[in-house]
């Protein structure tokens, strides 16, 4: 028979082989699994009705497709983060308008569209919303939104771990926020050219996005120890980045996947980026609820950390280490 450390060792082994399959599950299948279902596009001019009897019929459950009066309401449906694309019919033929701001791969998929819609030549595509200008493709984009929740997952770990006291705790959150938004908002646009916008606007997004994941992990520690770092990481990384959307749209994801993800940080800071960045705040309503819910959920865990640790009379530190052995 195996003595207790062997047990141990492989018992530890198998949690980590069993967490490394997590892991590739989790960053593999929504990438292979992306797919346009239900994506909000418009349809204007004469023939709009017959272009959409037309995509319903030849990519069932691809578009979920609106009817507009004229090209000036499908131009209003993408700047105002309505819709990712718009098929308007001439007498001339279709041209297809796309908002490349709001998902690059999305934008891409239309434009292979508008090849079949009128044969050769293929219809014109007109960027509307266009990306930023150092990230046409928005791979930058996508890149930012794992960065943001490991950073704010490690400087959670470390303010848990450095700093004795929850009080003090929560101002070191609410000072890397600050600090972490004007910070990374500065490479964003500055430096790497991903973002438009507003850079106030942008700062004050990602610092609310970094507020959300941090707070609400060293709350969670606070409350629970070490294994409340361990339930944040598994939400904010293995769940919410995979489900973000980021580098496509929440209608490429398989539902109710797309959907879950918007409800984390890691979407909704996604969505109210790309809100701010290139539709002025046109559907920043739902996401920045979203973040402002997390963020309010992390300080009160680090309030009602500090409350216990207070009525205990013995510094947090001392307590979660407690907890964890």
């Amino acid at each position: 028979m195996m003595s207790s450390p062997v047990r141990r060792a492989v018992g530890v082994a198998l949690v980590a082989a069993a967490l490394q399959l997590l892991m590739i599950v989790a960053f593999s299948w929504p990438a292979v699994r992306t797919a346009p279902r239900d994506v909000p596009i418009v349809a204007a001019g004469p023939g709009a009705a017959a272009v959409a009897e037309r995509l319903d019929r030849e990519r069932p459950g691809a578009f979920e497709i609106t009817t507009v009066g004229d090209e000036a309401a499908a131009r209003d449906a993408l700047t105002g983060f309505d819709a990712y694309g718009a098929i308007v019919t001439t007498p001339a033929g279709p041209r297809v308008l796309v908002a490349s701001g709001a998902s690059p791969v999305v934008a891409q998929q239309l434009a292979q569209l508008a090849q079949g819609l009128s044969g050769t030549p293929p219809a014109a595509v007109e960027d509307v919303v266009a990306a930023g200008p150092g990230d046409p493709r928005g791979a930058g984009f996508g890149a930012l939104a794992l960065p943001l929740i490991m950073s704010g997952l490690a400087a959670a770990v470390l303010m848990t771990f450095a700093i004795p006291r929850v009080g003090a705790r929560a101002v070191s959150v609410l000072a890397f926020a600050v600090l972490g938004g004007l910070g990374a908002a500065w490479l964003a646009q500055g430096w790497l050219s991903v973002l438009p916008g507003s850079y106030p606007a942008v700062a004050s997004v990602m610092g609310l996005a970094v507020l959300a994941v941090t707070g609400t992990v060293a709350g969670a520690a606070a409350v629970l120890g070490r294994a409340g770092i361990g339930l944040g990481a598994l939400t904010f990384l293995l769940l919410g980045n995979p489900l973000s959307a980021a580098t496509s749209a929440p209608e490429m994801l398989p539902q109710p996947w797309g959907d879950l993800g918007q409800l984390l940080p890691p979407g909704a800071a996604a969505t109210l980026l790309r809100s701010v960045a290139f539709f002025d705040g046109a559907g920043a309503a739902g996401p920045l609820t979203v973040l402002l819910a997390w963020a309010a959920a992390g300080l009160a865990l680090l309030a009602l950390g500090a409350l216990r640790s207070r009525d205990a009379g013995v510094p947090a530190a001392e307590r979660e280490r407690a907890m964890a052995s």
